[in-house]
């Protein structure tokens, strides 16, 4: 049973739990975004909160918003099967405008280890884990239909992406929000700890964002999940999804300095935009 004094040391927490938070979200949408335009419809946004004033932190996010309407820009998957590649080197294959880190991948033997269909042609498929059961990365998808990509939550059902009506198809997750309803994000390290993220998120006014959070280092801590939903809330997403991250999560856009690179890539251990990690696919943005 709950003391007088427990209960309103319950309430203090909570107090300075919601207030930080309002705090936090004032810091963000405050901030002076430094803005390029990309393409028609498409806009890059880029902040270095460098004063320890993001959840008590320095965090340094740039992120894509695209209009979702298959015209001026579309979206698209690129892939293979086996081998790995940098997200730049997907981009200038794809002559893309711009591309994300994908899904979780095999680093030593290369290819996703999650659902991958690209023009309906299966390239990968779940491995599951030793109970049988999917991994949090394999409970949501984003599909891409004429050009425009959505993100669909998991049924239960064994062969759930295998019955996904669109051609381009990719697992990944954890699932951070649906149509307005934030999903639970559950206790592990790799949720609830700061790391490098890469997110998808949708708004109702039907334009996406394509976002990272570089992290590993004192410029930048890089977010739990419950941090990355929060700052993809008041960017006004209400379906949110978690792509791979760590070393993996890079913003590549075409004819950029530095390779393109627009992040701060972790796996050198440098606070530089030399970085990438090989993936084995990712998320482009293209010309239509």
């Amino acid at each position: 049973m709950l003391t007088r004094s427990g209960f309103l040391l319950l309430l203090i927490c909570l107090s300075f739990s919601v207030s930080a938070q309002n705090i936090d979200s004032l810091t963000f949408v405050k901030a002076k975004w430094q803005k390029n335009r990309i393409a028609p419809k498409v806009r890059l946004y880029r902040h270095h909160f460098n004063s320890k004033n993001l959840f008590s932190a320095n965090e340094n996010i740039s992120y894509l918003e695209i209009k979702n309407n298959g015209r001026k820009a579309v979206f698209a998957i690129g892939v293979e099967e086996k081998k790995l590649i940098t997200t730049s080197d997907f981009g200038k294959k794809d002559t893309a405008l711009a591309a994300i880190n994908g899904n979780f991948f095999d680093v030593k033997n290369g290819g996703s280890v999650d659902y991958v269909r690209l023009n309906n042609k299966v390239i990968n498929v779940n491995r599951l884990q030793k109970d049988g059961s999917r991994a949090k990365h394999q409970q949501a998808a984003v599909v891409i239909a004429n050009g425009k990509i959505a993100i669909k939550k998991w049924d239960g059902n064994l062969d759930w992406e295998t019955k996904l009506m669109e051609k381009d198809v990719m697992l990944n997750g954890p699932l951070l929000a649906i149509n307005g309803i934030k999903e639970a994000i559950d206790t592990t390290s790799f949720s609830q700890l700061r790391h490098p993220r890469t997110c998808l998120g949708l708004k109702p006014n039907g334009k996406v964002i394509m976002l990272t959070v570089d992290g590993r280092n004192d410029n930048s801590a890089g977010m739990s999940l419950p941090e990355l939903t929060n700052i993809m809330t008041w960017l006004g997403c209400t379906s949110i999804l978690n792509f791979d991250g760590g070393g993996s999560t890079t913003l590549w856009i075409d004819g950029f300095p530095d390779n393109g690179i627009i992040n701060y890539p972790t796996d050198n251990k440098k606070w530089d935009h030399e970085g990438q990690r090989k993936v084995a696919n990712v998320i482009l943005v293209k010309k239509k």
